[in-house]
């Protein structure tokens, strides 16, 4: 039987006044699971639970009731707290040390060995893309190079479970998709990661199943596709298509169900920063209007049922899907975006 790397159970927090009176219920209830090796994503407002989440995991503060377990250890113990990272909010490092002198310092809280430390200080500064600012004191970085040792602190020990909370606090849009990429190189490894943000970008790019709290419960979780999916309308992404093609499929949605719209694809903000700063660093010119890869349109409509394979009636009992038609001619599904 797999142990789940974190289990709660009913799991609440009430903070007390100075008299020691429950004022305040900081989280209510709270039932979660989250799997080996699953990046798992808590959102929510100001004062909605994700912090005192955490901390309760962490072994930092106890429950007024309910149970956890953390890699099958109760929270706070040596046994947990060996396996597990954690990049804090706001990053508190010794800012007098350099960069590489506080990896080393956590290193050896950990008891690694010198020559496993050594080896893993200088594979995190190269993963977190500090191997140049280093040897500088901590109190010279920026946030975003602040963040970025954090993170390496985080990893020193190789844990099991990675707990990170706004870890893109302060990076730049080319930091931030570094750091995503990072958390996904993590899933690989088969870790586990829970992830707090305010940043539902970020959220919705790396996480396999999310919960939103609000007001110290649970609102709704599930996996992204279960939350986000739309149920009634579907989206036919296509290249290559004249204006006669558009027509035709824009006829045929409308014998079926109703058109909403008919637009052209829009390129994320992200990505076409990125793409526009790394042309930039190879000295390569502009993007053009319609991002990469020519014109492209997009169909959404809604109906009883989307168009699916090769024809535009589905058959009964279908359920809505994407259908993509490339210069080929052929179709194929995917995940409705």
């Amino acid at each position: 039987m797999t142990v789940a790397a974190i289990l709660a159970r009913n799991l609440t927090k009430d903070y007390a006044d100075a008299f020691g009176i429950p004022r305040i219920r900081g989280l209510d209830g709270l039932d979660l699971e989250v799997a080996p090796g699953q990046v798992f994503g808590l959102i929510g407002p100001n004062g909605s639970g994700k912090t005192t989440t955490i901390r309760l995991l962490l072994g930092l503060i106890f429950p007024t009731s309910g149970s956890a377990e953390v890699l099958g250890h109760p929270p706070g113990s040596v046994a947990a707290k060996s396996r597990i990272g954690y990049l804090p909010e706001e990053t508190a490092l010794p800012r007098f040390l350099t960069g590489e002198e506080a990896l080393e310092f956590y290193g050896r809280l950990f008891d690694l060995p010198r020559q496993t430390r050594r080896r893993r200080i200088a594979a995190l500064l190269d993963m977190v893309g500090m191997k140049a600012p280093a040897r500088r004191q901590i109190r010279t970085y920026s946030k975003g190079q602040a963040r970025r040792i954090g993170l390496a602190q985080a990893l020193i020990n190789d844990p099991d479970l990675v707990i990170l909370d706004e870890p893109t606090s302060g990076m730049d849009p080319a930091g931030s998709r570094e750091i995503k990429d990072l958390i996904l190189r993590l899933k690989e490894q088969g870790k586990t990661v829970l992830l707090s943000s305010h940043l539902l970008a970020d959220v919705e790019d790396v996480c396999d199943r999310l919960a939103i709290l609000e007001r110290g419960r649970v609102r709704t979780m599930g996996t992204v596709a279960e939350l986000l999916e739309s149920r009634d309308e579907v989206t036919f992404t296509a290249r290559g298509m004249d204006g006669d093609g558009i027509a035709e499929v824009e006829a045929a949605i409308r014998r079926r169900g109703e058109l909403l719209s008919v637009s052209r694809r829009r390129e994320k903000l992200e990505n076409l920063f990125l793409r526009i700063v790394g042309e930039g660093r190879r000295g390569g010119g502009g993007a053009e209007a319609g991002g990469p890869g020519g014109s492209s349109g997009s169909v959404h409509g809604s109906g009883p049922a989307p168009v699916e394979g090769a024809g535009l009636a589905p058959g009964p009992g279908s359920t809505p899907g994407t259908a993509s038609a490339p210069e080929t001619g052929s179709r194929s599904g995917t995940d409705p975006g």
